[in-house]
């Protein structure tokens, strides 16, 4: 029932319309702060209230409407939190005697060299551009810690800065946990969720609105992953997959299988934990792998759907509509989604600040982008400053040298490096270097009917009101 009604009142963004393969290759957006601070839609429905039994005991942002706010009040108490904030999971900060914030670590020296080792050096890395190639926009455009822009067909690496900086990944790390988890269960498969299946969240944590004692499809589930970002509906879908723990394991093993050496995984979820890490290098590779999966482009290109509630008199369901939190699929009252764009996935919290993986087509050209951290700490930033970088990427496409390239599943890679050394006659060939060497032949991405412009919901564009839910983490 609950999957039949999910499915059929789904609307997407144009630009997210996936009906094709991959083959080869809500999170609320301003959680910047100890009490981080979440802006909303204040037009969207709003979830129905876990039972107090399975509330957090932290401030919430899926429950309760909050006092509104001035923007400007808003800013100045995210900008003030900030002092007090550590800026990087495992890092601890001392906020200076004269209140300033404390400058911001810079990146490790020597970094990962997996996918070309220009990728291991430090700061921006951009390749030779041709006659009439744009430039790359500027530091004072693109103040994220840590970015990357590629070619998602062929993994070709346009341009990155630190994409192998291990950062906090915040909710996009879901976008593994879809990898590792969402093949396995089919979409009309229910679960009865449990109280146990609901523990262990963290307080604050981003929540769809799930209820103990009640049944939801998979779809249901997958659907409350990825428009928003729904803790309640990962813990929901390990325990049905084994436990916490068991789907870290995993999560953990398909990290190694993707070649993505620079994660860590701790929580299914993103939540923020000591020792959680992961690159915008390994979210573009999670990102490649996920869109494969015709499901997993289906729900990270889905705009809005509903989502079941409380029974109501008579047996029958209530539903309640739930938006996609990624604003350049979805839209934000300072913020238009994105022409051509199909997902993927968001996330902010205290120590990772706003992270986003993101792809879109434009006349037949594909790009994905990563953004870790913007340090100019605007509302929607990173989706501002991916914007930014899809536009030069599709300017600048075919008319720039590639600094390194997204490198295909361990797999993949040693059957490419196999080849090679077939091909140079019995030569051996280090297995890393081939893998960082070798042409990601299956690297084709064929989609039909991705349209090139944004289908926006209807009120989206005019949210007009911002709202401030606190929350501490695991968006």
């Amino acid at each position: 029932m609950a999957s039949s009604m999910g499915r059929g009142s789904i609307r997407r963004s144009g630009g997210a319309l996936f009906r094709g393969v991959m083959s080869g290759v809500g999170d609320r957006p301003g959680t910047f702060c100890d009490v981080p601070t979440t802006f909303a839609d204040p037009t969207a429905s709003t979830p129905s209230t876990p039972s107090a039994r399975n509330r957090p005991s932290g401030p919430s942002d899926a429950p309760a409407a909050p006092p509104r706010r001035p923007a400007r009040a808003v800013a100045g108490l995210a900008a003030a939190a900030l002092l007090a904030s550590p800026l990087l999971a495992g890092t601890a900060y001392a906020v200076p005697a004269d209140g300033k914030q404390p400058k911001a670590p810079a990146p490790p020296a020597k970094m990962s060299a997996v996918g070309g080792a220009r990728l291991g050096q430090p700061g921006v890395q951009v390749g030779q551009l041709a006659a009439g190639a744009p430039k790359l926009p500027g530091a004072a455009a693109l103040t994220a810690r840590s970015w990357i822009v590629s070619d998602a067909a062929t993994g070709e690496v346009l341009a990155a800065k630190n994409p192998h900086w291990r950062l906090a990944p915040a909710s996009t790390l879901k976008m593994l946990f879809a990898d590792t988890v969402l093949p396995k269960f089919p979409k009309d498969e229910k679960r009865t969720v449990k109280p146990a299946d609901l523990e262990g969240m963290g307080a604050g944590s981003s929540l769809v609105g799930i209820k103990e004692n009640l049944s939801y499809s998979v779809h249901d589930l997958w659907l409350g992953v990825f428009l928003r970002s729904g803790n309640d509906a990962v813990h929901a879908l390990s325990a049905m997959n084994g436990g916490t723990e068991a789907t870290v394991a995993e999560m953990q093993k398909r990290a190694k299988e993707l070649n993505a050496t620079d994660t860590h995984v701790v929580t299914p979820d993103g939540y923020d934990a000591p020792g959680q890490v992961s690159s915008a290098y390994d979210l573009s590779l999670f990102a490649r792998a996920g869109l494969k999966n015709a499901d997993f482009r289906e729900y990270c290109s889905t705009a809005s759907a509903q989502f079941p509630g409380e029974p109501a008199k008579g047996g029958k369901r209530k539903t309640f509509g739930i938006q996609n939190t990624n604003r350049l699929l979805s839209g934000d009252y300072d913020i238009k989604p994105y022409p051509g764009i199909a997902g993927v996935k968001n996330g902010s919290t205290t120590n990772a600040g706003s992270t986003f993986t993101g792809v879109a087509e434009r006349g037949g050209r594909k790009l994905l982008v990563t953004v870790m951290n913007p340090q100019k700490k605007e509302h929607n930033e990173a989706y501002r400053e991916a914007a930014r970088l899809l536009d030069w990427g599709f300017k600048a496409f075919g008319k720039v040298e590639p600094v390194g390239r997204l490198v295909g599943p361990k797999d993949e890679e040693d059957r490419a490096a196999r080849g090679k050394r077939h091909s140079d006659g019995g030569n051996a060939l280090d297995p890393q270097m081939a893998r960082q060497s070798a042409d990601d032949s299956s690297g084709v991405w064929t989609t039909v009917g991705i349209a090139g412009g944004g289908l926006v919901l209807a009120g989206l564009v005019a949210l007009g009101v911002l709202r401030r839910r606190s929350r501490a983490g695991g968006e």
